[in-house]
């Protein structure tokens, strides 16, 4: 079938040039409204998979049963988790709703894959230390300022130099899930290694400014109503990457944070070295600051303010993984021997 508006003797060709004139178009409408790079990345990606298992059909051509069926599909053929489809599914609303400005009646018919009931791994104290204790250099200092601040990964490797106030031992965690502003400790163990870190950044957006370079992006408008401030030092990155690269938003040679698949290749190899045979990534040690932080007797509200939950019924998730359900409790049979 050809685009809505042209003949059925439309060349693929023709369709190939409106396919990427549409997603241009959403990648526009995402910036403007500040999704992630990470978020536009991913809905164009889902966009582009539904436009094509439909036979490059434009979407406005297409409607709830195409998007109920794809969505389906995912559940009962792909197998995907239940965020996966959540997922795809956000994308195609936002796709109709604010690209080509079409209300979707509710998707009472898709098939929705099940999402499993579980409980988050947590380290024990003496793993983290262990973990902690192979690892060496800036991973390390990353994971640990992530258990010692409960600060999701992106919110860690995002930290600029004038979010962290050492006179105070707060961080202020900038724009967290859901555009929310909040503060974390600063650890008083990790305060000189920070300001070490922050010195060694110095050095480097000096030798940047020199070469001609040494502008960070800013968020949202801020580049366009303040334009020298990209270039001062406190709104660079605390734990900048090793080289400059081309910016994927405006094509900007600047820059940028710390690459995080180093630190889950650094964590990957500590957990075993360290002997430790639980599955973990960067988040697992944002489940063990929380755990561990309730252990200790902290109230559940302070736990969620730290971490930026939402609602206090995220936190509680928690409370099941302490040691007062079947780990609290002694067997009848330990007391029968």
């Amino acid at each position: 079938m050809a685009y809505a508006g042209e003949s059925e003797g439309v060349t693929g060709a023709r369709q190939m040039q409106q396919q990427p004139r549409l997603l241009a178009e959403v990648r526009r409408r995402l910036r403007l409204k500040h999704y992630s790079l990470r978020t536009e990345q991913a809905y164009v990606a889902w966009i582009r998979r539904f436009i094509l298992s439909n036979g490059k059909r434009h979407p406005r051509s297409m409607g709830a049963a195409e998007v109920e069926r794809f969505l389906s599909d995912l559940a009962v053929h792909g197998h995907v988790a239940a965020g996966t489809q959540n997922q795809a599914l956000s994308a195609l609303l936002f796709l109709y709703r604010e690209v080509l400005a079409v209300d979707l009646p509710w998707l009472d018919n898709v098939i929705r894959a099940k999402r499993p009931q579980r409980l988050p791994v947590v380290l024990s104290l003496d793993e983290v230390q262990r973990l902690l204790a192979v690892m060496d250099g800036r991973p390390r200092l990353i994971a640990s300022l992530l258990y010692g601040t409960g600060m999701r990964l992106m919110e860690c490797l995002r930290l600029r130099v004038k979010d962290i106030d050492f006179a105070r031992h707060e961080i202020m965690v900038r724009e967290g899930k859901g555009g929310k502003d909040r503060h974390t400790m600063l650890p008083r163990s990790l305060a000189e290694p920070l300001q070490r870190e922050i010195e060694r950044a110095r050095v480097i957006h000096a030798e940047d400014l020199a070469a001609g370079f040494g502008s960070t992006r800013l968020p949202h408008a801020l580049a366009r109503k303040y334009p020298r401030v990209a270039r001062e030092f406190g709104w660079q990155f605390v734990f900048p990457s090793v080289q400059r690269a081309v910016d994927p938003v405006d094509g900007t040679i600047r820059r940028h944070h710390f690459d995080d698949a180093i630190l889950s290749r650094a964590m990957k190899t500590a957990r075993q070295r360290a002997g430790i045979d639980k599955p973990l990534s960067a988040h697992t040690l944002r489940h063990s600051f929380a755990t561990h932080l309730i252990e200790a007797g902290y109230d559940i509200r302070t736990v969620q303010e730290l971490l930026g939950h939402k609602d206090v019924s995220t936190t509680m998730v928690y409370t099941h993984v302490l040691n007062r359900g079947a780990g609290g409790v002694r067997s009848p049979l330990d007391r029968a021997g």
